[in-house]
């Protein structure tokens, strides 16, 4: 799955829109609505993150505001393939968003609340194909962006999985590695991501070979009907 956004607003980028993609997608799961709500403070909102409001240029406040802006105007493009055919599929992640956040008084309840409404392929797509993660496990990762990509990827290959399947080193570095110049130094991170992973999800059942990593049926982190 990748992302796309409008070039006056940029890219989302780091752990942020990867916490907020986890939230949205467990809060459809868990409400079946494609309209959220985010809180009625900011700072209510930055809790269920794990994150602590801070100002500032750099503060947290700044960084969730613009990473959210970015991420609900992303355009989702994801490709699926099996044995016989390879299907290309394009979204827009959100129809709207508004949102009311003062970020000088982060515990100011708005008139309204904050929400952002899926759009509804994107919701059909959540809906359709639920990732058992565990936002436990997504706070307890939230430093490493590689860590939380590969736990996102890793619940829900497992999870499906009916049989073993091998992953090549190549394969691994062009989805996980772009930041990398050499194939080493790649494996060298996403081993160390790997076992950050491991640790919060123990039932994970895979195989570190020469080749690439070999992923095999695995019971999920949570319940598939929780998200």
């Amino acid at each position: 799955m990748h992302l796309l956004a409008p070039a006056k607003i940029g890219l989302p980028y780091g752990s942020i829109p990867r916490l907020l993609l986890a939230w949205l997608t467990t809060e459809a799961v868990r409400t079946h609505e494609r309209e959220l709500f985010l809180g009625d403070t900011l700072s209510k909102f930055m809790a269920e993150l794990d994150m602590m409001p801070t100002g500032g240029r750099w503060g947290s406040i700044t960084r969730l505001k613009d990473q959210t802006a970015r991420l609900f105007a992303s355009t989702v493009s994801a490709t699926y393939r099996d044995k016989k055919s390879q299907t290309e599929a394009g979204f827009r992640l959100a129809d709207r968003s508004t949102l009311w956040w003062d970020a000088k008084e982060p515990d100011q309840a708005a008139l309204w609340q904050s929400s952002v409404k899926l759009s509804e392929t994107f919701y059909n797509e959540v809906i359709a194909h639920p990732i058992p993660v565990d936002m436990r496990a997504i706070k307890a990762l939230k430093k490493s962006p590689l860590a939380l990509d590969i736990y996102a990827w890793m619940t829900y290959r497992a999870s499906y999985a009916t049989k073993p399947s091998e992953i090549p080193w190549p394969a691994l570095a062009m989805q996980f590695g772009a930041d990398y110049g050499r194939q080493s130094d790649f494996k060298t991170a996403f081993l160390f991501a790997l076992k950050k992973v491991h640790t919060v999800y123990a039932g994970a059942n895979f195989e570190v070979t020469e080749r690439g990593l070999i992923i095999k049926p695995s019971r999920p982190h949570i319940g598939r009907a929780c998200g």
